[in-house]
């Protein structure tokens, strides 16, 4: 059983940078598409960043783009995220994912079966 743990969560102010890592227990490998989602109080699971284990390219959401980078080490197997210009609406508990074996899917959070327990993200306006 693939285990996640995301850390690196916390409250800044906006404008600040933060990053997020997350680690797979135990190292699983690289043919995974591995995702960052998030999700604010009373909304839907949101997709954020996700990276691709065929051609080892990542996409972002529209608000992700331009202001976070992930960064995949698939020999420690670990997966971050480096959030910059952080803005009160990317509060939100995010969450790190592991997609299928093989799977191509990489923005539906029902393609992903394996998930973090969340870290909290708060920038107070």
């Amino acid at each position: 059983q693939v285990e996640l743990v995301e850390s690196g969560g916390g409250l800044v102010q906006a404008g600040a940078s933060l990053t997020l890592s997350c680690t797979a227990s135990p190292l699983t490998g690289r043919a995974y598409n591995m995702a960052w989602f998030r999700q604010a109080p009373g909304s839907a699971r949101e997709f954020v960043a996700c990276w691709r284990w065929r051609s080892q390219y990542t996409t972002y959401a529209g608000f992700a783009q331009g202001r976070f980078i992930v960064s995949r080490d698939i020999g420690k197997d670990t997966f971050d995220i480096q959030m910059n210009n952080l803005k009160p609406e990317d509060t939100a508990v995010y969450y790190c994912a592991k997609g299928r074996e093989f799977g191509e899917e990489c923005t539906n959070p029902q393609a992903f079966p394996s998930w973090g327990q969340g870290t909290e993200v708060t920038v107070p306006s």
